[in-house]
């Protein structure tokens, strides 16, 4: 059996479409008012999300996705910060169709990862350049591949905000797997002598869905436990500090 099930189906129209979903938002009287956007950053972290709302001149608004939207004005330019949807690859699918549906053109997803390289301290930058696509979401936009891949101008954006804020990163790849308790010792093994950095739940959806739809999108992440070939170590607790500095450069890239 191939995935997509269906033969051909990148060859058919989608019968469901975002531009559905606002027409009928529009249609029940539920369009946010905001200004146009330079970008949204994707916060998968309730304890960030509440520091960035104590912390930033932030307002929230209603009716765009979810329960969870604010923007952040500085200098005149407004940026969306999207939080408290969960994780995982299909719903960043969503989120992505509906906001690029709505007039977003830049995405940066800002989250933990668990490492596969024992030599990466724990809370280490990471820029996503690739991602494996062992997830489901991505095969339903784009037609069989190893990899996804992000923009690469807003890559290099991140990259020159990080050196320019003085912050030690590393650019690699990452495995995205939607089913993290069926993470096998055998692909940890391979993936680990492949040179994968590593695996996360949403990278390779969110490139894939982000080339489909012709928009930008980034992924920077922060280390937050480790695979090895028999164990997992957990420091989830410890990583609050760099998801901030993750925040900090998704937002200082989006100025720009």
């Amino acid at each position: 059996m191939t995935f997509p099930n269906f033969p051909n189906k990148y060859d058919e129209k989608s019968l469901l479409t975002a531009k559905d979903f606002w027409d009928y938002k529009r249609k029940i009287g539920r369009i946010p008012e905001i200004n146009p956007l330079k970008g949204v950053i994707l916060c998968y972290s309730p304890t960030l999300l509440n520091f960035i709302i104590k912390k930033d001149n932030v307002k929230k608004v209603d009716n765009v996705v979810g329960d969870f939207f604010y923007v952040l004005d500085e200098e005149g330019s407004q940026i969306g910060i999207c939080g408290g949807f969960g994780i995982g690859g299909p719903i960043v699918g969503i989120l992505l169709e509906e906001l690029t549906a709505f007039g977003i053109k830049k995405y940066i997803s800002i989250g933990v990862a668990g490492s596969l390289q024992a030599d990466i301290k724990l809370g280490s930058i990471i820029v996503c350049d690739k991602a494996i696509r062992d997830e489901g979401v991505s095969h339903h936009y784009l037609q069989p591949e190893k990899y996804a891949y992000p923009s690469e101008s807003l890559t290099n954006l991140l990259i020159n905000t990080i050196k320019e804020l003085n912050i030690d990163y590393i650019k690699g790849p990452t495995w995205t797997i939607d089913a993290p308790y069926r993470e096998t010792t055998a692909e940890v093994k391979h993936y680990q002598k492949e040179g994968i950095l590593t695996v996360e739940m949403e990278a390779a959806s969110l490139f894939a869905v982000a080339q489909y739809l012709d928009v930008e999108a980034g992924a920077i992440l922060t280390i937050s436990d480790y695979l090895f070939e028999e164990e997992w170590e957990l420091h989830f607790h410890l990583t609050e500090e760099h998801l901030k500095k993750l925040f900090s450069i998704a937002k200082n890239t989006l100025m720009i």
